[in-house]
């Protein structure tokens, strides 16, 4: 089979921008614009593709702030922290970059970038061997028997990586157990609560024991008392956090298209003028090196 290699472009951004501009080296370009961030994405997806020797490749990104989770609880992400001024001109940028170096872009309303990435694994599972490049954890979940989830780790090409088997092997569930689990302990960086009290030794240990939210509801006499208080006291929240946990897999998508526009193959001298028509210094000698 071939490798698909699936990119969360906002990690990447993110991730970058905040790894130089913490030193205030924003890469500013000739107009005054920051280029940081897109010159990291660049570096990490180039590098990417080498190192999943990827003969597809896909990025795909959130699209506003505002999703469907909005809708079940308006709170989700809702304290999150504007994004700085010299982040703002970087976004449109980079998916025009992206576009332009040849990656095949999807973004779609309503929807998280994570959503999508868990559609098209989902998908196209089986058809292709996945590789998903992302800081997310909640992504361990789309774990299946020809998806991989490498977690961004240090630099451009240090991951923590996970198949199905070694996900298994570390935490005794199925990776789609994640949701239960993460349902009981809440995510403080996605601001939904799960159970107060219920970290996440507990929850994966419940979730060990009983397989899912449910089953633990239906024999959550046998916990202890004081297990049993905080969780009967927190239905309406678990059921929420349950709901807001669950990676959607039924993205609308144009799947022909997007099988024919993924095909990829590497053009350097491309590369490097795309680099210096946006004046992407650190990126252009890095992809002059390969």
């Amino acid at each position: 089979m071939n490798n698909l290699l699936i990119v969360d472009g906002m990690a990447l951004l993110f991730r970058h921008f905040f790894a130089t501009s913490l030193h205030k080296n924003y890469m500013k370009n000739s107009e005054g614009v920051p280029t940081n961030g897109v010159q990291g994405f660049v570096r990490h997806v180039v590098s990417a593709i080498h190192d999943t020797d990827a003969h597809h490749v896909i990025v795909c990104w959130d699209m506003g702030a505002k999703t469907f989770r909005n809708e079940i609880d308006p709170n989700y992400k809702a304290h999150r922290p504007a994004p700085q001024d010299e982040l703002i001109p970087q976004f449109d940028m980079v998916q025009e970059i992206s576009r332009q170096l040849g990656f095949h872009n999807i973004g779609i309303q309503n929807f998280e970038a994570d959503d999508v990435i868990g559609t098209l694994a989902h998908t196209l599972d089986g058809t292709y061997d996945i590789k998903v490049i992302s800081g997310d954890r909640d992504l361990l979940q789309i774990l299946d028997e020809h998806i991989e989830v490498w977690l961004i780790k240090k630099g451009f090409n240090i991951y923590n990586k996970y198949d199905k088997t070694r996900f298994i092997e570390e935490y005794q569930i199925q990776p789609k157990q994640l949701i239960d689990v993460k349902a009981f302990m809440g995510d403080t960086a996605d601001g939904y609560p799960g159970v107060k009290g219920i970290g996440e030794k507990t929850a994966f240990k419940l979730i060990q024991t009983y397989g899912s939210v449910e089953c633990v509801l239906e024999h959550i006499e046998e916990l202890p008392k004081g297990q049993q208080n905080k969780i009967n006291g927190a239905a309406d929240a678990l059921k929420l956090s349950h709901q807001l946990a669950a990676i959607h897999t039924e993205v609308p998508l144009k799947l022909d298209e997007i099988i024919s526009e993924m095909p990829y193959s590497v053009d350097l001298q491309s590369m490097i003028d795309i680099c210096n028509q946006y004046e992407l210094k650190v990126a252009k000698n890095f992809i002059a090196k390969l």
